[in-house]
């Protein structure tokens, strides 16, 4: 996916970036690529592959949730790695606030730097663990929306994501093909930790990858006992 691809692509489904937009996503890409000599952040460099998988991949959330595109909402972005799919839902919608969470300080000193070389306000990177800060009352049950992209599956990220969201709030999942089968799996720590699945998306990348976009909402509150300790979720998901 070429500059002019993104561009048209975008356009079809009713986004529109100007030049400062869309020079700050060619920064982000030779940010990403110099960075990534230095430590491992993505398999993924090539130019248009970046612009397909991960740019235009990350935009997808605003297409099916149009919230993101249109208020001041708040969004935390947990395991957030290289910054997708927060930063490009920042650059092309700049009234959004963002909290990016990452366990890895080298990562953390990435989207630190990522933020001031795009010249962003409005959104932050934290060091620490989603089991941590779950517990941490200036991050839990304060945002309007939670993500996470290629961290864990369902019944893990629920416990991992759920915490921070707001009553009403809703947490957005993206996946993959396998996406049905993790959500079935995923059912009983989506109920135990107070989400319902209220939406569920299925389309193609330009390339023919399948995604699933798939949104829980906050109908009930989480256990004070969730999350638990450091690696218990991923260990011994909700069953």
């Amino acid at each position: 996916m070429d500059n002019d691809e993104f561009i048209k692509a975008l356009a079809g489904h009713g986004v529109v970036l100007d030049n400062a937009q869309l020079s700050q996503f060619d920064a982000y890409f030779n940010y990403l690529v110099e960075w990534n000599q230095k430590f491992n952040l993505t398999a993924i460099t090539d130019h248009d592959e970046v612009y397909l998988k991960h740019f235009f991949d990350s935009m997808t959330l605003a297409f099916f949730v149009p919230t993101l595109q249109e208020k001041a909402v708040s969004l935390i972005d947990i395991g957030a790695g290289a910054g997708f799919p927060s930063v490009p839902l920042k650059i092309a919608f700049p009234q959004l606030k963002i909290t990016m969470v990452d366990a890895l300080a080298k990562r953390v000193n990435f989207l630190n730097g990522l933020i001031e070389h795009l010249g962003l306000t409005g959104i932050e990177a934290v060091h620490g663990r989603a089991e941590d800060l779950g517990h941490d009352r200036h991050y839990r049950g304060q945002f309007d929306y939670a993500t996470a992209r290629a961290v864990a599956r369902i019944s893990v990220l629920a416990e991992y994501t759920l915490p921070f969201v707001k009553a009403d709030g809703e947490l957005l999942v993206m996946k993959g093909a396998a996406a049905q089968t993790e959500l079935s799996d995923g059912q009983a720590a989506l109920a135990a930790l107070g989400g319902q699945l209220v939406a569920e998306e299925h389309f193609e990348l330009p390339n023919h990858d399948e995604r699933y976009i798939q949104v829980v909402k906050k109908v009930g509150p989480t256990p004070k006992k969730y999350p638990r300790q450091a690696g218990t979720p991923n260990k011994k998901p909700i069953q």
